[in-house]
């Protein structure tokens, strides 16, 4: 890297359209009761576990009730007691939406966890590599290159270092030593002159126009660089050498620091009142300050006491009274032991940095860093070429809404020499995702089917409702080579919700994902569909109920608890060893013992029938002779249950 003074701006481009939470409530069913749809499964579930009833059934099944209608706390509640109670049971794909449910509610170590064994247990699944990949070090960012965006040198005609640009309104201030003004000096390193600020119009094409150095008081015979402006652009705070009042000063070293200053604009536009902040000293650097979108946060650089490396991302509270905070390190999640610096806040609340301590292509690399209440900063990402290069590469700012950014790098090639330029970064990546709602069985296409489109932090971003031809199509608010979820439901006509995890392509392209719902094939007056029991099983020669069978049978209890007018008929049966007649009567005491387990539980006789069928209604070939395994003689050993 060529001798310079560093002062730059980091930000980034990710943009990413607004994410809408969602709760989508379940459609109340028909309380006809010829219907038998007034049963609310979610409802049955919960009573069940109250009375202390569990199994890994129920847990799936309780947490799919809130997780296909968006409810994410509620299913990770869910399925994490699944994962916890009975982790040799836990499907893959129950794995992969628990790790889901953790990105929501901003647990991402836990998710990454999920994904881990998601991928473990999905071995050669695209997906599971896919989701890790999310996780990994960029061990191949100088093969990659994101092709969404595009970068054009908007400072090659000029012959300096111009670098650290900065929103000024709806213009853009950055440092140049390319002009050299009226009684600036030369710099000993480069021959050129100090660095000062100017502002520009941003032309329809993005590119700088009518250039002029900001007037008043900012101008000293040293360096000034990275500003920030407060939304009303009657407050800038930018960095300069260690020099105030017509004197430089040097630290123990020898060296002239550099430190953060603030002034305020005059009523002709010009800019006065410039004041040292309280927290620089001679012995460190303080630089490159940023706000957050508030304004009451400062952010910057520094090698203070206290930093983790080479220089730090620190900042300080602005109190009411105009004082500030004591600094407060980001910590070792931001910062490494080498150099981390060139802060930048979007309106996003996203934290933008330069660092050749991170994984990077060279030099310094743009990061950025996503943001809760919870953790603070976190999962810093690389943002990889053509924003990186194996250059510098910082002062990336963004308004996100209007896709239009810029960086300042040192790269060579596109315009750049090995002096700083900056670049104007846009958006190349216009991907729709369209495709068609149909059934499963017919393949005719389903109006009024709910789609969604889902971001990789599974928060909803877009909803349409099909019309006659099923169809839909998302194009807003979609970015490349991003992973979204398209899940289609239709609770009206009662089918079964479906999603499709998809990857958008690099380019402008259109990304088709058909889903195909099954359509619902329980028997009307079949409880036992309706409730999703698993089948009640007896040892072979007993009608005792077992432990198992009790947490089926509490689903029922639930059930006609809370629907007065519901009766059951029970139906038992037998496997086929043993005599006929004997496998009647042991059928008979099975259908007795089950109606006698919901009697003594408070349900009332008139409103239960029973029969056994011994073993005149098998489920398999396991008829009498035949050389059949225990397990496939346990599935004949089984009760059902009827609405009457």
């Amino acid at each position: 890297m060529k001798k310079r003074i560093i002062i730059s701006v980091c930000s980034v481009l990710l943009l990413v359209g607004n994410i809408f939470a969602q709760e989508n409530k379940i459609k109340k069913a028909n309380e006809e009761f010829e219907s038998y749809d007034y049963i609310d499964a979610r409802k049955i579930y919960l009573n069940v576990v109250r009375d202390g009833y569990e199994s890994a059934q129920i847990f799936e099944k309780l947490g799919d009730t809130y997780y296909f209608n968006s409810e994410y706390t509620e299913a990770n509640k869910w399925y994490q007691k699944l994962v916890s109670n009975y982790p040799n049971e836990v499907k893959p794909e129950y794995y992969f939406r628990v790790a889901q449910t953790l990105k929501s509610v901003g647990d991402y170590e836990k998710s990454k966890a999920m994904m881990e064994k998601f991928t473990q247990s999905s071995e050669g699944s695209a997906l599971a590599q896919e989701q890790m990949n999310n996780w990994q070090a960029f061990e191949e960012l100088a093969n990659s290159e994101n092709k969404k965006f595009k970068v054009t040198n908007v400072t090659m005609d000029l012959t300096g270092s111009d670098f650290g640009p900065s929103f000024y309104g709806d213009k853009i201030v950055f440092a140049s030593s390319s002009i050299n003004t009226e009684g600036n000096k030369i710099h000993d390193w480069n021959g050129l002159p100090y660095l000062d600020l100017f502002e520009a119009e941003i032309g329809e094409d993005g590119k700088f126009k009518n250039v002029k150095q900001l007037e008043g008081d900012l101008k000293s015979p040293y360096h000034e660089s990275s500003a920030v402006f407060t939304k009303d652009g009657q407050t800038v705070y930018f960095t300069r050498n260690n020099y105030i009042d017509g004197k430089k000063k040097r630290g123990k070293k020898r060296l002239v620091s550099l430190k953060i200053y603030k002034a305020t604009k005059n009523d002709d536009g010009t800019w006065s009142n410039v004041q040292e902040l309280p927290f620089n000293d001679d012995s460190y650097s303080v630089a490159h300050p940023a706000l957050n979108q508030e304004e009451t946060r400062l952010y910057f650089s520094s090698n203070m006491d206290g930093t983790l490396g080479e220089s730090d991302i620190w900042y300080v509270d602005i109190l009411e009274n105009g004082n500030y905070g004591k600094p407060v390190n980001l910590g070792p999640a931001i910062n490494t032991e080498e150099r981390e610096t060139f802060p930048f806040i979007s309106d996003k609340n996203r934290l933008f940095f330069s660092s050749n301590g991170h994984v990077g292509l060279g030099g310094l690399d743009v990061f950025r860093a996503s943001h809760n209440d919870t953790q603070g900063f976190y999962e810093v990402k690389n943002l990889e070429q053509p924003i990186n290069s194996n250059q510098d590469d910082f002062g990336f700012i963004v308004k996100e809404e209007e896709k239009i950014g810029y960086l300042s790098s040192n790269r060579e090639g596109e315009g750049g020499s090995s002096s700083d330029d900056i670049y104007l970064i846009t958006e190349n990546c216009k991907p729709v995702i369209y495709g068609a709602i149909t059934d499963a069985k017919t393949g005719e296409p389903l109006d009024g089917s709910l789609v969604y489109l889902i971001d990789n932090d599974n928060q909803m971003v877009s909803q349409q409702v099909t019309k006659a031809n099923g169809n839909y199509e998302f194009e807003d608010n979609i970015n490349c080579e991003n992973q979204y979820i398209i899940r289609a439901s239709n609770d009206e006509k009662e089918y079964q919700p479906l999603e499709k995890v998809v990857t958008t392509p690099e380019g402008s392209m259109m990304l088709q994902v058909d889903l195909a719902l099954t359509p619902p094939d329980c028997p009307v007056n079949d409880l036992g569909c309706r409730l999703d029991l698993q089948p009640i099983y007896f040892d072979f020669d007993k009608h005792n109920i077992r432990s198992d069978a009790e947490v089926e049978l509490a689903k029922i209890l639930e059930a006609m608890k809370e629907y007065p007018q519901l009766n059951i008929h029970i139906e038992s049966h037998t496997d086929s060893r043993g005599d006929d007649a004997y496998n009647m009567q042991l059928s008979e005491r099975r259908a007795k013992s089950t109606l006698e387990w919901l009697v003594d539980k408070g349900i009332d006789r008139d409103r239960l029938s029973s029969k056994g069928y011994g073993e005149s209604q098998l489920v398999n070939n396991c008829s009498n002779g035949a050389n059949c395994t225990e397990e496939a003689h346990q599935l004949n050993r089984r009760s059902m249950f009827i609405i009457k």
